[in-house]
């Protein structure tokens, strides 16, 4: 490997260090979701101590488009490095407060209230994370390499997923359910608390992008707003584009434990099991998909994945429920992350490219927040429809809907006169 190769693979590793804990750290809460909810928000009712797990996860959704806000103009004003800096020690605080908090039974209502500004302050931070990596990514990219550079933003997520379901099975096989439920589930919290100094060490090495470094021109705040307004329906139909990999993304990987354990009745090691092949799988299919899209174009992967979505998603969970085993757990689960991964390659970098590159990663950062907020509720939406409609391949639904938005966005993005080419230079202002 030449000089110029190693130091572009420090620096994607450096960058994406600090996604893989902030990503860590936002998957425990949902991975140990049936345990928080006794700690925290104990109820004689199941559906509602865990349905109030579930929306204190999303509240931390709610916060990303205000991160997206506040970070993403610093972030376009300042410089790509200093934003990736902030971000991760915001996301510190919130993980820092989550592990430590004392649970109901000890300081009682201030325990849940400790835990929601916990899950504000992750949300605040993820806000712009993604769209700071990724911008980051897109402008250090060889040229003709950007999809496979980009894709590795959404790579270093299924490492933490992977990292968190072992850390997880491991618990699992070797302490007493009792024990996880009362204290165990803090050790990944405390693990990832460990892991914060070293984030800060390399990603304090990183350097600013040529390209940012180039410009003769950094907004002002006022510019960055005045160009998003202007903008206005890039950002929406790029939040639609997103909703397709926030939706499958939550599914797959940070619902899929409470799925099998509360839903499928299978044991918790399996779902954990079936989590980790699915982040292995996420983590070989992104560059692939990413690289593909610098070959064929993002165009017609994203309107091809998203047809497959439409047509097979739900018949697969319909599959899924009737005869329920970890084999077809297994099964159904891969084929989600197969449609999940080869469109998320394609969309991340396609998602720099239509925004304006002077607001790259506010208008990114707001789309993809905007998008998550719905996307990360996915988890109590997936519970109230299955409670509702009684059909336990109902996710199934959501998905297909966040399919069709995602299509749909694609052909509005991509249309004549818009963009020619998956290739073209980025819209302007």
């Amino acid at each position: 490997m030449d000089d110029t190769r190693f130091e572009k693979l420090k620096t994607v590793l450096r960058v994406t260090s600090g996604n893989f804990l902030e990503m860590f750290d936002f998957f425990l809460f949902g991975i140990y979701a049936s345990h928080i909810a006794k700690t925290f928000f104990p109820s004689d009712n199941e559906f509602v101590s865990l349905m109030s797990t579930f929306l204190t996860f999303a509240a931390g959704f709610v916060m990303r488009p205000i991160g997206a806000l506040v970070l993403g103009p610093y972030i376009d004003r300042i410089g790509r490095r200093q934003g990736l800096i902030v971000t991760l020690a915001i996301m510190a605080m919130g993980t820092i407060l989550i592990a430590f908090v004392p649970g109901y039974a000890t300081i009682g209502v201030a325990a849940p209230m400790l835990v929601l500004l916990g899950r504000l302050l992750q949300g605040f931070s993820a806000g712009v994370e993604l769209g700071g990596v990724s911008v980051y990514l897109s402008e250090m990219a060889t040229p003709g390499n950007k999809g496979f550079y980009v894709s590795w933003q959404s790579a270093s997520q299924q490492v933490a997923i992977i990292v968190a379901a072992l850390i997880g099975f491991t618990l699992n096989k070797t302490m007493a359910p009792a024990d996880i439920s009362a204290w165990g589930w803090r050790i990944p919290f405390f693990i990832g608390c460990l892991i914060v100094p070293f984030i800060f060490v390399i990603r304090r090495s990183l350097q600013e992008t040529k390209e940012f470094e180039q410009r003769t021109h950094h907004p002002t705040t006022k510019e960055i707003f005045a160009t998003l307004g202007a903008n206005w329906s890039i950002v929406a139909g790029g939040m639609a584009m997103v909703l397709m990999t926030t939706v499958s993304f939550y599914l797959i990987t940070v619902y899929t434990p409470s799925f099998g354990k509360n839903v499928l009745k299978l044991s918790e090691a399996d779902a954990l099991l079936v989590t980790i092949a699915v982040g292995a799988s996420n983590f070989f299919w992104l560059p692939i998909a990413g690289a593909l899209s610098d070959r064929v174009g993002r165009k017609p992967i994203l309107i091809g994945f998203t047809l497959l979505a439409i047509l097979t998603v739900y018949p697969a969970l319909k599959w899924l429920v009737s005869d329920i085993s970890f084999g077809r757990m297994l099964a159904v689960e891969l084929w989600l992350s197969f449609i999940y991964a080869c469109y998320n390659g394609a969309m991340v970098v396609a998602l720099t490219e239509v925004v304006p590159k002077t607001v790259r990663t506010a208008g990114f950062s707001l789309a993809y927040s905007l998008a998550t907020t719905l996307g990360g509720s996915s988890l109590a939406i997936s519970t109230w429809l299955i409670r509702e409609t009684g059909d336990k391949a109902a996710p199934g639904l959501w998905m297909s809907f966040a399919a069709v938005c995602g299509l749909l966005a694609t052909l509005f993005l991509y249309r004549a006169g818009r963009r020619s080419s998956a290739t073209a230079a980025p819209v302007t202002p």
